[in-house]
């Protein structure tokens, strides 16, 4: 017997709909939710992907890449707590956990005296942000990335904005997407192409970007902004990273390239570090991940607990936006998750 169940798209910080299809019990594909207003009925492949994800989830607790129940993982993760020094233990928590366990990692890792890492792409958080119904309506554009590649339904936006006379300035790599519909483009740094951009902006006008070439960049948006009057969108890489921004401050790469210089116990919560920052992580005594795939961070780690996946879970992301969006379990998990795990830390 199939079923269709409505959920959120983990892949970005748009905040899609998706309609899970599950057969008897089980899920086998996923499919665009028509009625919901910020997708209308499109997605992307990356949004298909995080199904592919899923299907590949870790079922199974190890250490040393040795199989073995969860307790005795958890068991092992808790000893090395115990014996280390709070000041060498890093917890690293992440835009893929929803805001309730965005709030748990962190009065954990406080609780004990950890240190906290949370990286953002070198992006931070604005408080007054565009709506996706402000690009349509804009006059001209700024756009800084590969907007229409990565997060292809505010590209769909983008696309209407220049169908309605919008002029578009563009900035990233050669042979970017976004190149193929820009009035304008350019491959200069960040820096250049803002100092370029900054004194033909007005109120009518935004700036939407997913990357900055380094922290300096984005409080050069901000002063920007500021001047103009223009509006302002930070599209970010993973579901929750506005409403994690809620909670603690991102650290640039050098910061976390600092923090982890100091660490000898890395917990990771449902992040891949590891793809993220260039560091030796063969440096680290020991590394414990808590996540639902397979990743770059869970082949170096010494332990890896299975923890849901958002299918498994409630929760609520906060998207790009700034609209907080709930989403129910879809489907049945005896997994733990990320806030179980926490408490059985806790003890």
């Amino acid at each position: 017997m199939l079923e269709i169940k409505h959920t959120l798209c983990p892949s970005c910080s748009v905040g899609c709909g998706i309609n899970v299809v599950l057969k008897e019990g089980e899920v086998v594909g996923s499919f665009p939710y028509k009625r919901h207003p910020i997708n209308e009925g499109k997605n992307c492949a990356n949004g298909r992907d995080s199904i592919e994800n899923y299907k590949n989830k870790i079922k199974t607790a190890t250490i040393s890449n040795s199989e073995t129940d969860i307790d005795k993982a958890i068991g092992e993760v808790l000893k090395e707590l115990s014996s280390a020094d709070a000041s060498t233990v890093t917890v690293i928590c992440s835009g893929n956990n929803t805001v309730e366990e965005t709030e748990a990692i962190k009065n954990f890792a406080e609780s004990k005296n950890y240190n906290i890492g949370f990286f953002a792409d070198n992006l931070c958080n604005i408080e007054d942000v565009a709506s996706y119904d402000d690009i349509e309506n804009a006059k001209t554009i700024l756009v800084i990335g590969d907007v229409l590649y990565d997060n292809p339904l505010i590209g769909r936006r983008i696309v209407h904005a220049k169908q309605n006379g919008a002029k578009i300035c563009a900035n990233g790599l050669e042979k970017s997407v976004t190149e193929n519909i820009s009035d304008e483009y350019s491959t200069d740094s960040v820096q250049e192409f803002l100092d370029a951009a900054k004194s033909n902006l007005y109120e009518s006008d935004l700036i939407i970007f997913n990357k900055v070439d380094s922290p300096d960049d984005f409080d050069r948006i901000i002063s920007i902004v500021e001047d103009s009057k223009c509006k302002v969108l930070p599209v970010y890489s993973k579901s929750n990273t506005k409403g994690t921004l809620n909670f603690m401050e991102s650290k640039s790469e050098e910061d976390m390239i600092e923090l982890l210089d100091n660490t000898k116990v890395l917990l990771v919560f449902n992040d891949d570090i590891a793809d993220e920052i260039d560091f030796d992580f063969s440096r680290i005594s020991k590394i414990i991940s808590f996540a639902y795939c397979e990743n770059n961070t869970t082949k170096i780690s010494d332990i890896v607990i299975p923890i849901k996946a958002w299918l498994e879970k409630d929760g609520s992301f906060i998207n790009a936006m700034g609209e907080t969006q709930s989403f129910k379990a879809v489907a049945e998990s005896d997994t733990l998750s990320e806030i179980e795990v926490i408490e059985k830390l806790n003890g």
